[in-house]
C-alpha cells in the first residue's frame, strides 16, 4: 500500500523542492534560487507530459509562462534603477501573463462580469495613484498594458471548467502574481515599502500553486 501510495504520488516531492528552493532564495537572493519555483514548475510539467501518451497541449503554455518568468525576474533582479530594464521586465511578464490567460480560455471562458469590475477598479488605482507618478511615457505605456493584461488573465482563470481543485489553485495562482505585482508598483512608483517583504513569497507560492494545479489536472 505504501509503495503503491509513493508510486502515485512521488511528483508531489519534487513540488516540495520548490518550496525550499522559495526558502532558499528568500534567504540568499540568488538567482538560481529565485527562478527555481518556476524552474522546477517546468521540470514537473514536462515529466507530466512525457509520461502520458498524448501530451496536453495546452500545458505547454506554462511552460513558456514559466520561461518568460524567469526571464523577466532576471531584468527586474539587474535593473538597479534602469526604467529600461524594468520596461524590459514587464514585456516579459507581459508575455507570462499571456501564456496563463491562454492557458485559461483553453480551459474555460472569460468571465467577463467579474474581470470588468476588476478592469475598473484597477483603472482607478492606475489612473489616480499610479499615473500621477510616472514620468517615463513607455513606461507608463508597459505599465498600464500590463495591467491590463493581468486583469484579464486573472478573469478568465476564474472561468476554468472542470475540476473545483483545478481552478481555484490556478485562480490563487494568478491572484498572487496580481497582488505581488501591485506591491511592486506600489514601491517603485510611490516608494511604499512597507508591503515589500510580501513580494518575493507571494511571487513564489504563486508559482508553487500554478504548478499543483496543472499536476492535479494531468491526474
Amino acid at each position: 500500500m505504501k509503495s503503491m501510495w509513493i508510486k502515485n504520488n512521488w511528483i508531489y516531492g519534487v513540488l516540495f523542492l520548490s518550496v525550499i528552493s522559495a526558502i532558499f532564495a528568500l534567504l540568499t537572493s540568488n538567482f538560481i534560487f529565485k527562478s527555481g519555483t518556476a524552474g522546477i514548475g517546468i521540470l514537473i510539467v514536462l515529466i507530466l507530459n512525457f509520461k502520458k501518451e498524448k501530451p496536453s497541449k495546452d500545458t505547454w503554455l506554462i511552460i513558456g509562462a514559466f520561461l518568460f518568468s524567469i526571464a523577466g525576474d532576471w531584468f527586474m533582479s539587474n535593473m538597479n534603477g534602469d526604467s529600461t530594464m524594468f520596461s524590459k521586465g514587464i514585456a516579459l511578464f507581459f508575455l507570462a501573463h499571456l501564456g496563463y490567460l491562454l492557458f485559461a480560455t483553453l480551459n474555460g471562458q472569460i468571465k467577463w462580469r467579474f474581470t470588468s469590475i476588476l478592469l475598473a477598479l484597477f483603472l482607478l488605482f492606475y489612473f489616480l495613484v499610479l499615473f500621477p507618478s510616472i514620468n517615463d511615457n513607455i513606461l507608463m505605456l508597459a505599465t498600464l498594458i500590463y495591467l491590463l493584461i493581468s486583469c484579464f488573465s486573472l478573469g478568465a482563470s476564474v472561468g476554468i471548467k472542470g475540476d473545483y481543485i483545478v481552478k481555484w489553485t490556478y485562480v490563487f495562482g494568478i491572484f498572487l502574481i496580481l497582488f505581488s505585482d501591485t506591491i511592486i508598483s506600489l514601491t517603485e512608483f510611490l516608494g511604499y515599502n512597507r508591503l515589500d517583504f510580501l513580494i518575493l513569497p507571494t511571487y513564489y507560492l504563486a508559482h508553487i500553486s500554478i504548478t499543483f494545479s496543472l499536476i492535479r489536472k494531468q491526474g
